[in-house]
């Protein structure tokens, strides 16, 4: 019995060996393509720059002065940008699917975005109603006022997603439910601001919805990376915990797994990773939708290699995207939402067609 044994475990390690050198190649070939990305991403845009160029800038070399200018003022932080919210929305997406046990799991689905884009236009109608005027109108006017205000109501909505979904115990499916239920609530109170604002703020809510990374700044980006960091550090910490999850609730509370407090701790860490990336840049779909099915089909269900493939992966489908937004059109930007859309769509069309298995 025990020559058995030894046979079987001969047979057993080479074959984890393989699977983790096949996740090591799979996450050094998505992030060194997200490096290729993101060089491309600071060399395009309305002046195009020669990608040597961009290369001596980055290391600092001599180079003309409009060139550093254009690349370290402008074009790194909306690059970095990009990185860092495709990364926030593909973990948190990641998280949500294995959380809830359902591929169509996402904060766009579940209604958070639906929740920040609606904290974004009460910021948007009341400032311009309200101008400049007293101390809540020069608020509402400040730069940092859309994004709080959309971060604090994505937090509200993954919240009632929370409340909603645990009334009646812990199961994924109220949870999903809830989550639907606070995409369309939300969406209609968007919907009746977008009424009666005035066309000034309808543009100006339309063009946020639509997404866009030209706001960016470093002093942004620091906030972005910040979360992104201690979202991650968080995580790293019950990736066995969610690897149980899969197994099931009943298997993983065998397991030693308090489910429900699991639960609760990611959707706090899902809020605010969600929360910040929305509310800097926009209503982003698709990006948290596909990066956890790409990172899936290539490594597999393990959320050691699965959480870190899907930040990569949508750090590469954002940086992609931004490098089209302003390719379709010379001297346009496109917005970044449209973009991620377009990209977003035929690939989870080819997901659905090359899955063999049910979704649900």
């Amino acid at each position: 019995m025990n020559e058995a044994l030894a046979a079987r475990g001969a047979g057993v390690l080479p074959g984890w060996r393989d699977r983790q050198a096949r996740r090591l190649t799979v996450g050094l070939v998505v992030a060194v393509l997200s490096l290729l990305s993101f060089v491309l991403d600071v060399a395009t845009g309305p002046a195009m720059l020669p990608v040597v160029q961009v290369g001596r800038s980055l290391a600092g070399l001599p180079t003309d002065a409009s060139v550093d200018t254009i690349v370290w003022t402008l074009r790194l932080p909306i690059a970095f940008t990009a990185l860092a919210v495709g990364a926030a929305l593909g973990l948190s997406g990641a998280v949500m699917q294995t959380l809830l046990n359902n591929p169509l799991a996402s904060s766009y689905t579940l209604g958070i975005s639906a929740g920040a884009g609606f904290g974004a236009a009460v910021v948007i109608v009341l400032g311009t109603q309200l101008g400049a005027v007293g101390l809540a109108g020069a608020w509402l006017s400040s730069d940092w006022a859309i994004p709080l205000a959309a971060f604090l109501f994505a937090g509200l909505a993954c919240a009632g997603v929370w409340w909603l979904g645990t009334l009646r115990g812990d199961s994924p499916e109220l949870l999903v439910l809830a989550g639907i239920a606070m995409l369309f609530m939300f969406q209609a109170l968007q919907s009746l601001l977008q009424f009666i604002a005035s066309p000034e703020a309808l543009q100006q809510l339309v063009f946020w919805l639509f997404g866009s990374l030209q706001k960016a700044s470093w002093a942004k980006l620091a906030v972005i990376a910040t979360v992104l960091g201690l979202g991650v550090l968080a995580l790293s910490r019950d990736v066995w915990a969610l690897t149980a999850l899969r197994l099931g609730d009943e298997a993983a509370r065998g397991l030693g797994v308090s489910v429900r407090g699991l639960r609760l701790r990611c959707f706090v860490i899902i809020s605010a990773l969600t929360g910040v990336a929305v509310a800097f840049v926009g209503t982003i779909g698709f990006v948290g939708l596909v990066a956890p099915h790409v990172a899936r089909m290539a490594v597999g269900e393990d959320q050691r290699a699965f959480l870190p493939v899907s930040a990569l992966t949508g750090a590469l489908l954002l940086s992609a995207a931004s490098v089209g937004s302003k390719s379709v059109m010379p001297g346009a930007i496109f917005p970044i939402g449209i973009v991620t859309a377009l990209i977003g769509v035929p690939c989870f069309i080819l997901i659905i067609l090359r899955h063999r298995r049910p979704i649900a």
